[in-house]
């Protein structure tokens, strides 16, 4: 089983909207038995809670379910748990590898760096900027090119 965690600040806005449309694209590639999806903060204000409605209203317009999406903190264990761990920042990056666990499992990539020809290299937060549509845009085709980017690396 290939295990993904996708992190951002507060785990309510990018990373639960990347595990939804990351999780609905293996589900309908019918792969869902060879990949499992999470997401986590770095933070841990809002563990618990679900999404932030801004993310909740793109993915109920898109018909991506979310259900069983709840905020949670990274936990130093998830560097052992997953094979990807998948940040929205160079922020994120910078607080991952200033924790504990940093070095000791998998290395934290920016799910931009799987996109050819991005024109940005960070998710931005839609949390202070608003601009869900945006932030759903970038992901989604971020959770796309890194599905590939897995089948091919794992031949699936």
């Amino acid at each position: 089983m290939i295990r993904v965690l996708f992190i951002c600040l507060g785990n309510i806005c990018r990373s639960p909207m990347a595990e939804a449309i990351f999780r609905d694209l293996v589900k309908k590639e019918e792969l869902s038995d060879k990949i499992a999806v999470d997401s986590a903060g770095i933070g841990s204000w809002y563990s618990g809670k679900m999404p932030h409605e801004g993310t909740m209203h793109i993915l109920d317009r898109e018909h991506i379910p979310y259900s069983g999406i709840a905020s949670r903190q990274i936990h130093t264990d998830d560097w052992h748990r997953f094979d990807y761990m998948i940040a929205m920042d160079d922020e994120n990056i910078s607080a991952l590898q200033d924790m504990a666990g940093f070095g000791d499992g998998v290395e934290p990539r920016k799910l931009m760096d799987y996109v050819d020809g991005a024109d940005t290299s960070n998710v931005t937060d839609p949390f202070f900027t608003g601009h869900f549509n945006d932030t759903y845009d970038l992901v989604s085709e971020g959770c796309k090119q890194f599905l590939q980017h897995i089948k091919e690396t794992n031949n699936i």
